[in-house]
């Protein structure tokens, strides 16, 4: 499926310019509920809220993006609250505070896994304005950071993060479903940060000519380091490298599965692909594998399997490598907007 994609979408090509009215009125509906909700939505909320996510169809990092931002916001004192949507998951109530023993099936597997990596408050809810209002009603945390949320224009927001895959960039540079724009490249004259996952600034920055509408942005590199193998049952720890030279089954159900798979190949795995559907639901004869091979999957899966996974089910987590001068280059902006609303809420208070 990954080859297909990469194929209709992520060439020069436009393969799919027959459907290019459907193009124009995906773009149209897209605008209009764009514009639609600005107008109904609050001027802004008491705290700062960080808003990571991107203009393309499918994964390209925004999850561990997070879960680093977190950390570097704890680093500095700050108390974060992740807002998602909890896609993939259905809970009989919103909203949902994601707790170490919540289903993935009833929170999404990304908060479960976020909640899991960072062990910072995680709400869920589709509405996100209202989890966000019900977060701070609890005092969770003094600033937000939603995790998957640039089109959803209802939440406030003060930062906003797009990330791309530096290796498939914009693709074709259409809008669906001719291409994997969710909205036009210009929208990204409108965002604090461009973010490229894969190398080091600037080699990975080769599509960064692409990104026409970004001149105003700050446009930084991110990599993604394998971190840990852990194994599902035991929890037993090892080193990335250990699979070097190992017989792997990696089966992967994100976004971007073939990322995965190089980075198996990286590490010296033999690996044989096992690609699903983005936020597929696991069984357990999903992760059936040969006998001495290692069955290794990505922590956003792997969150789906914890109940029935096999003892050789090992997940390799990542860790999002950002450079210094963006890190600091956020917080600094992070800092200015808390100050902004901190004038404001002043502002509203002598005049009230």
């Amino acid at each position: 499926m990954s080859n297909v994609i990469d194929r209709l979408w992520y060439s020069q090509s436009r393969p799919l310019s027959i459907l290019a009215p459907l193009a124009w009125l995906y773009r149209t509906i897209s605008e209009s509920k764009r514009r639609k909700a600005w107008q109904a939505r609050d001027e802004s909320l008491p705290v700062p809220v960080v808003v990571v996510g991107n203009i393309t169809v499918g994964g390209t990092g925004k999850s561990p993006l997070t879960a680093r931002l977190v950390e570097c916001m704890r680093q500095q004192g700050w108390r974060p609250v992740i807002l998602s949507r909890g896609y993939g998951g259905k809970s009989e109530r919103y909203p949902l505070l994601v707790k170490e023993g919540t289903p993935a099936g009833v929170c999404g597997d990304e908060p479960l896994m976020l909640s899991l990596a960072t062990g910072c408050p995680v709400v869920v809810d589709p509405q996100r304005l209202r989890g966000a209002r019900w977060a701070l009603e609890q005092d969770l945390g003094n600033v937000l950071i939603c995790d998957d949320g640039l089109q959803h224009y209802r939440l406030p927001r003060d930062i906003e993060l797009a990330v791309f895959d530096a290796q498939r960039g914009i693709g074709n540079g259409a809008i669906l479903p001719v291409g994997p724009l969710r909205e036009p490249v210009d929208r990204l004259s409108s965002v604090d940060f461009v973010v490229l996952n894969g190398g080091e600034f600037p080699a990975a920055g080769e599509c960064i000519d692409e990104f026409a509408g970004a001149e105003h942005a700050n446009i930084h590199a991110m990599t993604l380091r394998p971190a840990s193998l852990v194994n599902l049952n035991s929890g037993e720890v090892r080193a990335p490298e250990d699979l070097n030279g190992k017989p792997v089954r990696g089966v992967a159900g994100i976004g971007n599965p073939g990322r995965f798979f190089d980075t198996l190949r990286h590490l010296g795995a033999h690996v044989q692909e096992q690609a699903f559907p983005d936020h597929h639901r696991f069984r357990p004869e999903d992760l059936a594998s040969g006998a001495g091979e290692w069955l290794v999957m990505t922590a956003k899966d792997a969150v789906k399997c914890r109940g029935f996974a096999p003892d050789n089910a090992w997940v390799l987590t990542v860790d999002a490598c950002l450079s210094e001068p963006f890190e600091q280059r956020f917080l600094e902006r992070l800092n200015e907007c808390a100050e902004q609303l901190q004038t404001q809420t002043t502002e509203r208070t002598n005049h009230g």
